[in-house]
């Protein structure tokens, strides 16, 4: 039932539903936890309160960058039961249906917004060859963690051990 009774006073569980979604909604939209309690007409306390209820980690943004991963559904399964904020594995046909689907400004582009998009995480780890982890380094001019599964060229899928890059991703988050 949407209403309840709680002494003499009716309670709307929508409406109450309908305020924790606004909240969530405007801080994740980047606003302050004082900007979204004046918004709303509430206490910054509450807004708090609220947000540490239905926390589930504090830390690091994670994504997890991968290729050619021979099990990547599996190793993607696993990467989103820890919680991992951003994932891309492709295996190698994937990969290259990925480049060969493109024209030439729409690859640049879009290789252009996947690197923009990488610098909101704190924290990269890239699954690939020698050279690649380094490419990928150089190119977001920070320190990424590198799983490394073969000498470059890479041609044929690779299998990565699920259980492994779980340790680093835990490792990163302080567990």
């Amino acid at each position: 039932m949407d209403l309840l009774r709680i002494g003499e006073k009716i309670i709307s569980r929508r409406k109450i539903d309908q305020f924790v979604g606004r909240m969530l909604e405007l801080r994740a939209g980047g606003l302050s936890q004082t900007e979204v309690a004046h918004r709303l007409g509430v206490d910054r306390t509450l807004v708090s309160r609220l947000e540490s209820l239905g926390e589930v980690r504090k830390g690091r943004k994670i994504a997890v960058v991968g290729f050619p991963v021979q099990n990547k559904e599996e190793l993607r399964a696993a990467l989103q039961a820890e919680g991992v904020d951003f994932i891309l594995l492709m295996t190698e046909a994937e990969r290259w249906d990925f480049v060969r689907s493109k024209s030439g400004i729409e690859l640049v582009n879009l290789l252009m917004d996947l690197f923009a998009r990488a610098h909101n995480f704190d924290q990269i780890v890239v699954i690939g060859s020698n050279k690649r982890i380094k490419i990928i380094e150089a190119v977001l001019d920070k320190v990424v963690v590198g799983y490394e599964i073969g000498e470059s060229p890479i041609q044929e899928d690779k299998y990565v051990d699920p259980g492994e890059i779980i340790q680093i991703v835990r490792a990163i988050k302080g567990k």
